[in-house]
């Protein structure tokens, strides 16, 4: 399987010089330009406006098209000439580091200068070269660029372990100087992912940069032969035999991003190493809904849930098993040729084998916390509560039907009252919204139990809850919290969704999750509400009655009151006030002819 072609994006002011280098790179098969400016501005608009389309195209499965995320930008040294004193083409490269940092930067110059290097460095700059150099080394450059690491050699294809060779001083001395910045490297990009002033942010990212540099640095003082060099202990031999492409089944055991890579540049990994079968419903859906999971996953729905609780790494590596469970299950469906017609009466099975699956793949079967002093397999404690968890919150999950025979039979949607094909956009949309929702209200189930049953336990809290939520008290509250939000729900926020005729589900976001309303009939269930259920929508039907005449009436002696006042009152006023003062000026008049008849007399 050939590899993709890197994306460039060229900013330089000389056109003549843009254009010819342009040419010349899309002769080549390894590179594609999806872009090019001329000024700072235009780079960085263009740069924000393709990586945003990459991301929308990756992580929504109504999308038939890629769109092409930025792999490398090409900068000019020199950019704004006219303004030599601000050092546009650094400030550029620190600019996209700044807001992409996985994009790497090359910077070409005209002088090599070794002090321009070390500031293209120091700015973030992945590469730096001359702007003269033949173009098969500027091809090489480009990705040494976008491909810092050496890759593997691969293995003999025969099965004899040949001996590996003893490492030299120099090669020690590169391999334990490199080992030591990337452990440091990855300390500051999980202290990234957490949330520090700006100040401290500023701090950690002239540390990344300085450790970039300073790894350059080593593998350029300490040169070791790739083909010499022996691989560490412990690292497994690649195989010389290429490995075929993983399958959707397999998407939920690709490990996560780790913190501090962007979304961009692993969404982009994720397009090349997953190919999509055109017209497969499934595949797309899933895929679009894998991608989105190594976004934030932090609540923004200003709903309690669950999940809540758990470590960022552990609530995504809980949606992965849930993900992966449910494409079990669908594979089971298709070997088991269930019709269509039999998904609605066994969807709520369904879901309880799928809560009961996830169960045990995350907590794993056997796992025995003592609690006090009674041991007692963990996942049979955690099923006792099926029964509650399906009742609260799988059969409450909307639409599982609809959802299971769009991806399993390609079955057409049915959005605000129309039904669409199963291949359009909008219900590719809608499909992976539901199933965005089902795989969060699933984990929610999954840790409601351990709240009721483990929610004090010194060993989960270690290995499970973030620091926000670990002690007694707070654990305490998160869970008042819960028990306050289902009472709430179950007395007002139910019965007015079903009067307003909508779902409420959560999606995965670029900001975490959050919730959004879709529009379904839900007739059926308005009919069946009765006590406190059924008298709020009473109350809400007479205030949509009633509001509309007080308010008009309201208005009404409103504008009378006004008009008193102004018209009525108001001309009283004046006309008093107008008399009298009328009145001061006839006296003033008599007192002043009084005076002069008496002057001449």
């Amino acid at each position: 399987m050939t590899a993709s072609p890197l994306n460039l994006l060229l900013v330089d002011e000389d056109p003549v010089f843009r254009l010819g280098l342009r040419i010349w790179l899309e002769q080549q098969s390894e590179f594609t330009v999806v872009g090019e400016a001329s000024d700072r501005e235009t780079a960085i608009a263009t740069l924000t406006e393709l990586q945003t389309a990459a991301v929308r195209s990756a992580t929504d499965a109504g999308v038939k098209t890629d769109a092409p995320a930025v792999d490398v930008v090409l900068i000019d040294l020199g950019l704004g000439q006219e303004k030599p004193d601000q050092l546009l083409g650094l400030q550029l490269c620190s600019e996209v580091k700044q807001q992409f940092p996985t994009v790497a930067v090359l910077v070409l110059s005209a002088q090599t200068e070794p002090v321009l290097q070390a500031a293209a460095t120091q700015m973030g700059a992945d590469g730096f070269g001359s702007r003269g150099l033949p173009v098969r080394e500027l091809a090489r450059l480009i990705q040494q660029t976008a491909q810092p690491e050496p890759e593997s050699l691969a293995a003999p294809a025969d099965d004899i372990v040949l001996p590996q060779p003893l490492e030299g001083p120099i090669a020690y001395l590169n391999r334990t100087s490199v080992e030591q910045i990337n452990d440091a490297i990855a300390a500051i990009e999980q202290l990234s992912n957490q949330r520090l002033s700006y100040w401290y942010r500023l701090v950690l990212a002239g540390k990344y940069r300085e450790l970039r540099a300073a790894r350059w640095l080593v593998q350029r003082i300490l040169p070791v032969d790739p083909a010499s060099a022996p691989s560490p202990p412990g690292s497994p031999q690649p195989s010389a035999s290429p490995s075929p492409p993983p399958s959707p089944v397999m998407l939920s055991e690709t490990p996560a991003s780790p913190p501090g890579v962007s979304n961009e540049r692993a969404i982009t990994r994720l397009r090349g190493s997953i190919p999509v079968r055109v017209g497969d419903v499934r595949s797309r859906v899933c895929e679009a809904v894998f991608r989105k999971l190594q976004f934030p996953l932090d609540n923004r729905s200003a709903v309690p849930l669950e999940i809540d609780v758990l470590r960022p790494d552990k609530l995504r590596e809980l949606l992965y098993t849930t993900l992966r469970s449910l494409e079990t299950l669908l594979d089971d469906l298709q070997q088991a040729d269930v019709l269509p017609g039999q998904l609605e009466d066994q969807s709520l099975t369904l879901l309880h084998d799928l809560w009961q699956a996830v169960t045990v793949d995350f907590f794993g079967r056997y796992y025995t916390p003592a609690v006090d002093g009674i041991e007692q397999p963990m996942v049979t404690v955690l099923q006792q509560d099926a029964a509650i968890v399906q009742a609260e919150i799988l059969g409450k999950i909307p639409a599982v039907t609809s959802l299971l025979a769009h991806l399993l039979f390609q079955a057409p949607l049915e959005i605000e009252g129309a039904s669409y094909m199963a291949t359009t956009p909008e219900a590719l949309r809608r499909s992976q919204f539901l199933l965005e929702n089902l795989l969060i209200q699933v984990a929610c189930g999954v840790m409601q139990p351990v709240l009721n049953h483990y929610p004090d336990v010194e060993s989960l809290k270690r290995s499970l809850y973030q620091r926000q939520i670990i002690s007694t008290r707070d654990i305490t509250r998160f869970r008042n919290e819960l028990s306050w939000r289902y009472r709430w729900d179950e007395l007002v926020n139910e019965p007015k969704a079903m009067f307003e005729s909508e779902y409420r589900l959560f999606a995965l976001t670029p900001n975490g999750l959050q919730r959004h309303t879709i529009y379904a009939p839900r007739k059926a269930e308005l009919e069946s509400l009765s006590g406190l259920q059924y008298a709020l929508t009473l109350a809400l039907e007479a205030r949509d009655a009633i509001a509309p005449r007080v308010r008009a009436t309201i208005s009404l002696a409103g504008s009378t009151v006004v008009f008193v006042l102004t018209e009525v009152i108001g001309r009283g006023i004046g006309l008093i006030g107008r008399g009298i003062v009328k009145g001061v000026g006839n006296t003033w008049q008599d007192i002043r002819l009084r005076q002069r008849q008496r002057d001449e007399s």
